[in-house]
């Protein structure tokens, strides 16, 4: 297994590809929805690597190395030596399709020599824990990781990339197969949970209307003080820790929408009524302690060095991070070593598995690392 990776910005896009040096079976390409020359230099990647496979997705930021940029494309190219790969996708057409969408992808891909699967999303489905939860249903123990495309801090568009076009409300997984594929992955937040652990009374789908009996916009608002008056913007500060009955494993949900005429809270994935949700904050130290730990996590029962590190953190860590965004990176780089290449995007959502005993799960506000290497 052979990586280049190069950054891409506006200056160098017609000359940059002249960087590489392998025959890449497949390239990623992390793109922000600001970079003016993205259809010009896909023709051109695609004219220059007619047999590899192109997966990639817009961002809220891009990772290249150690460094976060924006206005840029983070490129990786991958020249695999004994590993099979597959591309596939699908259209949601809309929230009721997701969780068919991802069992139909699954299906898709499904054979005794799958290892892994990478899946890369729009960024604004409406109910992209139903996708992820689809996926699980036929992936029979195979892990899947990655994440849904950014737009900034916009939420307004989003879109990935399947080899020469630029789609958007498309679901797109790549599968990993054979034996010679080595894939770590951990998925770690950081933030500090605060105040009561509160019952949801009333919801629908992904649409909170009642904690404890009270409106949950109106609640919200009283717990944050004067950051209520930035929301929804705000909002991706402050997450809830959801957990479903008792022994439920607890997830990270960030908000995507308010409504002022209800009082409610919009997210990005189901809140079933009588789930328990408690609110978060962020803490500098421990969020980067958190991706350090999701890098320890991924290189766990490496004999050498990964070739390769794909990280998809929230965008609402960067938020919280601002100017030391570039430090959860770093130390990623500190575990999986100098000899591992990283790239990766800031994104609106995070999948993988909680830890190595469970399955595939949807996140936010987490970093998520995957390493591959090829034995």
């Amino acid at each position: 297994m052979k990586v280049n990776q190069i950054s891409i910005d506006e200056n160098n896009w017609s000359v940059g590809l002249d960087a590489i040096n392998i025959r890449p079976s497949v390239i990623l390409l992390f793109v922000s929805p600001e970079f003016p020359f993205r259809q010009e230099f896909l023709s051109k990647v695609n004219l220059c690597y007619p047999d590899a496979i192109i997966i990639g997705c817009s961002t809220a930021g891009e990772i290249s190395d150690i460094t976060v940029k924006d206005k840029t494309i983070s490129l990786t190219a991958i020249q695999f030596e004994k590993t099979t790969l597959k591309l596939v996708s699908l259209d949601v057409k809309n929230s009721e399709a997701c969780k068919n969408t991802g069992k139909e992808i699954g299906e898709m891909l499904y054979n005794k020599d799958l290892k892994h699967v990478l899946v890369l999303s729009d960024g604004l489905l409406q109910n992209d824990v139903d996708l992820v939860s689809g996926l699980k249903k036929t992936l029979n123990n195979v892990s899947a990781t990655g994440g849904f495309a950014g737009d900034g801090t916009n939420f307004k568009k989003t879109f990935v990339i399947k080899n020469n076009e630029i789609l958007d409300n498309t679901v797109l997984a790549l599968g990993f197969y054979g034996d010679s594929i080595q894939v770590g992955y951990g998925s770690k937040g950081g933030w500090d949970s605060f105040g009561i652990e509160r019952l949801v009374t009333k919801s629908h789908k992904n649409v909170l209307y009642e904690l404890d009996g009270q409106p949950a916009l109106e609640l919200y608002k009283r717990l944050l003080g004067e950051d209520a008056k930035d929301l929804p913007g705000s909002g991706l500060l402050f997450p809830f820790k959801i957990r479903s009955g008792k022994n439920g494993v607890p997830v990270v949900r960030g908000i995507s929408g308010i409504n002022e005429e209800d009082q409610s809270l919009t997210f990005g994935s189901n809140i079933p009524q009588g789930a328990y949700l408690r609110l978060m904050k962020g803490n500098l130290d421990r969020l980067i302690n958190g991706a350090e730990e999701a890098a320890t996590d991924a290189v766990q029962g490496f004999t050498e060095a990964s070739s390769l590190a794909i990280l998809v953190s929230c965008v609402g860590r960067r938020l919280v991070l601002r100017q030391l965004v570039e430090e959860e990176v770093e130390v990623v780089k500190e575990v999986v070593g100098n000899e591992t290449s990283i790239t990766g995007f800031y994104s609106y959502g995070e999948i993988a598995p909680v830890d190595k005993a469970t399955s595939t799960e949807l996140h936010h506000q987490t970093m998520t690392v995957t390493t591959i290497s090829e034995c």
